[in-house]
């Protein structure tokens, strides 16, 4: 396994992260999880408990969430190139984006910063563990598992 290459590909993905953070604070600016914007909103339905954490699903995420993946996945297409290696690779960078992004939002957003990190003012994300979402926790350990399957060396 390259640390440099693991290095070079988890800071560009995060560099990419802090990019969107900024970018989304401009967009919904204290009104985290698309509160404010003019989109439409589902508040309750039992699939967002299993699949997005208890979150609303709203129309802007349900265009920005695969926007991203194909951001992530133009290489692809552009280089004509594809491989399971490549795919975990990917997927892995989609998931330490949005948990990197996230974070970035509240550390960056003028109505947070890092005080305000926390469940009672981050009322969208609805379980926590150890001073951050679940779904953070998830994410990173299955970012981290899909990287180590992506940059291991194959047998000769």
């Amino acid at each position: 396994m390259n640390k440099w290459r693991i290095g070079l590909t988890l800071s560009w993905v995060i560099l990419l992260a802090y990019f969107f953070a900024e970018t989304e604070i401009q967009i919904e600016g204290a009104a985290g999880w698309a509160a404010s914007l003019p989109t439409w909103r589902i508040e309750k339905h039992w699939l967002l408990d299993v699949f997005w954490g208890g979150r609303a699903m709203t129309g802007y995420h349900a265009w920005v969430f695969p926007c991203v993946a194909m951001f992530f996945h133009f290489p692809f297409f552009m280089l004509q190139q594809w491989n399971w290696r490549l795919e975990a690779r990917a997927v892995a960078s989609i998931v330490l984006f949005w948990v990197s992004e996230d974070f970035l939002w509240f550390v960056l957003n003028p109505a947070y910063g890092l005080a305000h990190f926390n469940p009672a003012d981050a009322s969208w994300h609805k379980h926590w563990l150890a001073g951050a979402p679940i779904d953070y926790w998830l994410g990173l350990a299955a970012a981290a598992i899909l990287f180590s399957f992506s940059y291991r060396k194959i047998s000769q």
